[in-house]
């Protein structure tokens, strides 16, 4: 059979993975040898095997993809590559290839798009009534940016600019308290450049003197928006953070 055509739509199918697909649930009943119906269907060992590669054959496409096999042209290709007179030669085949790919990955683009703006528009609207009521709490000040803070602890030093390097301990928690990341919980605090973080922290952290520890509410828009890194936070998220500024490096 065509080697590149073995390749294209076989694709997860082997001699392990076959095996490992054939293997029955832990537990499970060993099934009957035959099943019912097959004694004229399956002559040997040789057409119960060509059976189960057929099937793992069309599970290996769903999985990838191919929802809508037209059966009739893939079992033409089967039988033209058995005699080595396939239709399709290996540039072509790897074209036709390549462009339903690109169709498979678009549209799963596309869904997981809108599924992240589904959770961004949720992400806002809770962000936008936490930090409305949170607004209204002794202590706490509103910035025109949005940024709210409360001062936990004052201190007495410097203060830094955009430009500088800073030491900081901090934690950070969702609006609900899930707590997702902490260097205090790792026992080391953190260096670096300003300019390097979320506008929400430079932004307070240019209020802040060495020595003071505040408590940061984040507005989306200022941590990491609709596209937050992988993890605990969500598109949209209004995060807190508990940030004390130990120093200013330059």
């Amino acid at each position: 059979m065509n080697k590149v055509l073995l390749v294209l739509i076989l694709g997860a199918l082997s001699v392990t993975g076959f095996a490992q697909g054939s293997k029955s649930p832990a537990g499970a009943k060993k099934p009957a040898a035959k099943p019912a119906g097959s004694t004229t269907l399956f002559k040997n060992n040789t057409d119960s095997v060509s059976y189960a590669v057929g099937i793992r054959i069309m599970q290996s496409l769903k999985q990838q993809g191919f929802d809508n096999v037209n059966m009739s042209l893939l079992t033409k290709a089967l039988a033209d590559a058995s005699q080595n007179k396939p239709l399709l030669n290996d540039a072509a085949i790897y074209q036709c290839m390549s462009t339903f790919q690109q169709k498979v990955t678009a549209v799963k683009q596309a869904e997981a798009q809108k599924e992240n703006a589904a959770k961004a528009e949720v992400g806002h609207r809770e962000g936008q009534a936490f930090l409305a009521n949170n607004a209204k709490r002794a202590g706490v000040t509103t910035l025109p940016s949005g940024l709210q803070y409360e001062v936990l602890k004052t201190g007495t030093g410097p203060k830094p600019t955009v430009t500088s390097k800073v030491k900081c301990h901090y934690t950070g928690f969702l609006i609900d308290g899930t707590k997702f990341e902490s260097s205090v919980d790792r026992g080391e605090p953190i260096t670096f450049p300003l300019s390097n973080v979320i506008q929400g922290w430079q932004e307070a952290l240019q209020l802040m003197n060495v020595g003071s520890k505040w408590k940061l509410f984040i507005p989306s828009n200022l941590a990491y928006g609709d596209n937050p890194p992988p993890g605990m936070i969500t598109p949209g998220a209004t995060l807190v953070f508990e940030v004390e500024l130990l120093g200013i490096e330059n």
